[in-house]
């Protein structure tokens, strides 16, 4: 049966964007439409929206709605234009006061106020619209608040009788911490006994824990990382809470965008190839150790990095493996990448170290990061922790076979290569010590010698499905479990 969703995030691809976030609530939706259920997106209008070409109209019967955080007084109306490739409605509150700012985060602190607004925003926003949703979708702290408020300002309404809430983690380690104080004027001041006793006793308030505590299910973004969730290591801890409500917990893989990430059809690409015809994949290699002035005539294998450089994505590793590796071995590294400076300098000191044999450009390039995809033979994600990570299901499709650490939602997308019986997508390290990188590369760097093994590990990529229309299928199940 087709359902209603709400869909409410901080972030919509192409609208707003910082990281994965955004990739699945637009995938989501687009799947959700294609397969006949009524999805309506709730989203800021950021600044950096308003600037966009698409034409923004007005929705006539929501303007100027009041809205009252405590002492605080806000209007807001609303402006809608459809998700890019599929009839998707977005719906953007406008509120100049608390969005018209560049930036989509301001920290928590700032932004507790912003997105509790939004979250009031889509409530109010139904009700005018007489539409009352079998499912509010919310993604993670920022929409959090979604199932207490459904219960404790909007129980009332009939209109939202039926009315399910699911709740998805991409991110555990930003919870949304506010004084406590701020319970009042969220209109919780007589439902402090439905929230966590402990957090107000030290004057905070968790929006996170709190819509883990209200939301009807859950849902993280990979199967192993729904798992490391409920330990202490991995839990943020939020542990307790999660192994409470694991019977209300689910993992499922994030979809990614065929559409975009296809080299048959990719629009970045001088060359284009598939697993039927893969011979333009060693055109893009050319192609990018050229662009990257190194020797194209090279037959030594081409490591791909594209990566925000954070220490949860795992460089700490390479600081003692890559730079031992360059000097021992014939091969080729192409980085692409920004963000913390001592990760930063140490790519840039690679490719002054080993010149004509690592390569590096600070800051995001998306045709670089397509090209990249497909012209490197292999791709390194060694991430210390990865809730989901597209990268590497990217890089399956673009025959680039990747090397991983054992986590999150890298365990449960790339499978360790057995040379002996030719099954596997990838080189997995279980542990996160430089031992386990180093014995993950030099594995990928011997089966590299082999042609016949790794055309069939390259083709053995390329034959995974992570579509959404095959991923979106385990949301609809749960909505079924949920309103049914």
């Amino acid at each position: 049966m087709p359902y209603q969703v709400c869909q409410l995030a901080a972030e919509v691809t192409p609208f707003a964007k910082t990281g994965g976030l955004g990739d699945v609530v637009s995938g989501l939706s687009g799947f959700l439409a294609r397969d006949g259920h009524d999805v309506r997106i709730f989203l800021p209008f950021y600044a950096q929206i308003a600037r966009r070409a698409e034409p923004f109209m007005p929705v006539d019967f929501v303007r100027d709605v009041p809205v009252a955080i405590g002492p605080r007084h806000y209007t807001f109306s609303l402006l809608t234009t459809p998700l890019p490739g599929s009839d998707v409605p977005v719906y953007f509150v406008d509120c100049p006061e608390l969005f018209a700012h560049d930036g989509l985060y301001h920290g928590d602190w700032l932004d507790w106020l912003r997105f509790a607004v939004l979250t009031r925003a889509a409530f109010e926003s139904c009700q005018r619209m007489g539409w009352g949703p079998d499912v509010v979708h919310c993604h993670d702290w920022h929409t959090a608040l979604a199932p207490i408020l459904l219960k404790a300002l909007y129980g009332w309404d009939r209109l939202f009788d039926h009315t399910r809430s699911v709740l998805t983690i991409h991110n555990l380690a930003y919870q949304g911490y506010v004084p406590a104080s701020v319970v009042s004027d969220l209109g919780l001041g007589s439902h402090v006994h439905w929230l966590d006793a402990a957090d107000l006793a030290t004057g905070r308030f968790n929006f996170l824990k709190t819509g883990i505590l209200h939301a009807d299910f859950l849902t993280a973004v990979s199967r192993t990382f729904a798992r490391e969730i409920q330990t202490p290591e991995d839990g943020f801890g939020l542990d307790p809470l999660l192994r409470a409500r694991g019977d209300r917990l689910v993992g499922i893989v994030n979809g990614v965008d065929y559409g975009e990430w296809d080299p048959e059809t990719d629009p970045h690409l001088f060359y284009h190839y598939s697993a039927r015809e893969p011979a333009g994949k060693w055109s893009c290699k050319r192609n990018l150790l050229r662009e990257t002035g190194l020797d194209e005539r090279t037959a030594a294998p081409l490591i791909g990095v594209v990566s925000r450089l954070t220490p949860q994505k795992g460089f700490d590793l390479c600081f003692e493996v890559l730079p031992e590796l360059l000097a021992r071995r014939d091969l080729r590294l192409v980085a692409l990448g920004s963000g913390e400076k001592v990760y930063e300098d140490f790519f840039q000191g690679l490719q002054e170290r080993f010149p004509g044999k690592a390569w590096f450009f600070k800051g995001f390039n998306n045709e670089l990061a397509h090209r990249i995809e497909a012209g490197a033979d292999l791709f390194l994600m060694p991430s210390k922790f990865e809730p989901c990570g597209l990268n590497q299901m990217y890089s399956l499709k673009y025959g680039t076979p990747p090397i991983v650490h054992k986590t999150g939602g890298l365990a449960d997308t790339v499978e360790l290569f057995d040379s002996a019986t030719g099954q596997g997508t990838g080189f997995v390290f279980d542990h996160f010590v430089p031992v386990g990188l180093r014995w993950a590369l030099d594995y990928a760097l011997d089966t590299y010698l082999h042609r016949s093994t790794w055309e069939k590990l390259m083709a053995n990529g390329m034959a995974q499905d992570f579509s959404w229309d095959k991923q979106g299928k385990e949301y609809v199940e749960l909505y079924g479990r949920m309103v049914g």
